[in-house]
């Protein structure tokens, strides 16, 4: 059909699918980086201030009870004062209802900022790839899409909830904490937090082999995606089955979904050993504390009460710090995410609105190639010095053989790509100079392979033009043949006709498309090999129905049955790439060369399936 497409066309593909080899990019912490996270973050700066200072206050809330504590051992139950330990009691226990309800606030307030982030972020990434040109779906994977949409983006949404609260929240808790503790008895604290410097060494080490893990395991996972919709989609199946490939399949899908168990479990265990070490540290602390403020109890500088107190919050303490130190990994975690994020949202729109683009006028139908040159790929040029008019209201028919580059006229013309060279108008203009959705807005296009979405038959008529009313979409199915077979449905136009129109026959979905393209009214019609894979009935019927929508239009007809454009106002042939005959049917079939050789062909095969 022209497409002509393969590799290496990608728009920097192949650096979006790099995660899978080995020599990875280490992930970056860059003020440019964060700056342009932060402005998803701006929007919601009062929720997120609001949220933080919850945290904080809470931080210091937490610290009452336990100091609570100590005055119940040093200073209530030495003076057997019941009055004073109901006192420190109900303090410690009002500071702890406090806290929980401000700590439901916080989790509210927090997970309210992740969502929204998320759903911006998420719109942000499927507006723009709405806007991508053909060759970038052409080229990239479906299950890549998914994973960036899906996996990607809600892989970001602890940096919130998770990682900018652990660290306000941890970092208030330690410096709450270090104060006091300080303010107990500063020998006692200086030995309580020796050991903070084992927390932080191998931390950077850590974070980069998680990094690297993570970003492997996205690119696994999109493949695994990959997978799952090309083969578990009716067409995909059917494929499967009938090649009778499922043990190959299931095979290729296990060994993807193995990799991505290792890849986690590796993710999982990486920095394990150091937090082994830390673990034995931590325990070691309170024993440090036990003996040497055991000695200072002795020596009259220490009490009871500010021994279990000290010990209570050094527990508390190495918490902090050991989330603070794998703060770094967790970011640089997500930093991962965000780049794979930010390449999708970093791609060029390949068609674009110029910057003076007009609004274009209702079309009257005259088309103008002019010297038209366009390949997809460096390789292979797809269509060389094409130039043809096509006047208002005639019917044109693009003949040759598969691959000739018929349909990427048909594409240049929506502006679906760009050409090399040459110029394309309409009614005089030049229609990279007009705004491409007032542009395809009045074009419409009937494919072979008509899409039909698992929605009601209402639904898909619709999506060509949303506010029709009953009348108009009834009127539209008479005209193209298919009203009377939707009332023969159990619910008629409400009826849902499965993933891809399932339910319906090649000959029903077409004149479904028919009629959506009935209801856009478009000035010009390109129909894309509409007829040539049905049976002789629904051929008929859709013949029937397409003479009314191509009536006072302008029209393109790519056709494989020569019959159905022997009424062309002209025909042009097509062969590799180039227009090599043009003229009418009559003129055509009278001259030597590629499409009497055609017609000749088809009409013994049909003389001799006839005589069969």
């Amino acid at each position: 059909m022209g497409m002509g497409m393969g590799p290496g066309m990608g728009m920097g593909m192949g650096r979006l699918m790099r995660y899978s080899r080995d020599d990875l990019p280490r992930a970056k912490v860059t003020k440019e980086l964060l700056l342009r996270i932060g402005r998803y973050y701006k929007p919601y700066w009062k929720q997120i201030a609001l949220t933080l200072i919850a945290v904080a206050v809470g931080q210091a809330l937490s610290l009452v009870p336990t100091m609570m504590t100590k005055n119940i051992i040093d200073v209530a139950l030495p003076q057997r004062n019941l009055a004073l330990l109901a006192r420190f009691a109900l303090l410690s226990f009002g500071a702890t209802f406090v806290l929980g309800l401000m700590g439901v606030g916080e989790s509210y307030l927090n997970t309210w900022v992740s969502k929204q982030i998320i759903c911006d972020m998420r719109n942000s990434m499927y507006n723009h790839l709405q806007y991508m040109s053909m060759r970038f779906f052409s080229n990239t994977k479906i299950g890549e899409i998914m994973s960036r949409l899906n996996n990607d983006v809600s892989g970001i949404e602890g940096v919130f909830s998770g990682t900018i609260i652990r660290v306000v929240r941890n970092f208030c808790g330690l410096l709450f904490i270090a104060v006091t503790l300080v303010s107990m008895n500063w020998k006692l604290s200086i030995l309580a937090l020796f050991i903070v410097p084992m927390f932080v060494a191998p931390t950077r080490r850590v974070g980069r082999t998680r990094w690297r893990i993570a970003a492997e395991t996205q690119a696994k996972l999109a493949e695994l995606s990959s997978i799952i919709q090309e083969t578990l989609n009716v067409n995909g199946a059917m494929l499967v089955k009938i090649s009778t490939r499922e043990k190959d399949e299931y095979r290729r899908f296990s060994e993807i979904n193995r990799e991505i168990s290792r890849l986690q479990i590796r993710e999982s265990i990486a920095g394990r050993w150091f937090r082994m070490v830390i673990q034995i540290f931590t325990h070691l602390g309170p024993v440090l504390i036990y003996f040497y403020g055991g000695y200072l109890f002795i020596q009259g500088e220490l009490t009871v009460g500010a021994i279990v107190t000290f010990v209570a919050f050094l527990h508390r303490l190495y918490g902090p710090i050991g989330e603070l130190t794998s703060v770094h990994i967790e970011i640089s975690r997500s930093m991962a995410l965000f780049e794979r994020i930010f390449e999708y949202l970093d791609l060029k729109h390949e068609i674009t609105d110029a910057p003076n683009a007009v609004e274009m006028p209702e079309i009257k139908g005259r088309i103008e190639f002019e010297n038209i040159h366009f390949s997809y790929t460096d390789e292979q040029e797809t269509l060389k010095d094409i130039s043809f008019v096509i006047e208002q209201g005639q019917m044109t028919a693009l003949v040759g053989l598969s691959g000739s580059g018929k349909t990427t006229i048909t594409y240049l013309l929506a502006r679906l790509y760009d050409p090399a060279s040459g110029t394309i108008r309409i009614d005089g203009l030049d229609i990279r100079d007009v705004k491409i959705e007032s542009l395809r807005s009045q074009i419409g296009i009937v494919t072979q392979d008509t899409y039909i979405f698992n929605a009601s038959i209402r639904e898909n008529l619709l999506y060509s033009k949303p506010d029709a009313g009953d009348d108009e979409i009834v009127q539209a199915c008479k005209i193209a043949n298919i009203h009377d077979f939707i009332m023969t449905l159990p619910q008629g136009y409400d009826t849902i006709v499965g993933e891809r129109g399932t339910k319906l026959s090649g000959g029903e979905k077409q004149r479904i498309s028919i009629a959506r393209a009935v209801l856009k009214n478009p000035r010009i019609i390109i129909l894309d090999e509409a007829t040539s894979s049905l049976d002789s009935l629904s051929e008929r019927l859709i013949q029937d129905a397409i003479k009314p929508l191509l009536a006072g239009r302008t029209s393109i007809v790519i056709a494989h049955r020569l019959s159905t454009i022997i009424a062309a106002d002209q025909i042009l042939v097509m062969d590799q790439g180039r227009i090599v005959q043009r003229g009418t049917h009559e003129e055509l079939v009278m001259r030597p060369g590629l499409y009497r050789e055609l017609y000749e062909k088809q009409f013994k095969a049909k003389a001799a399936g006839e005589l069969g």
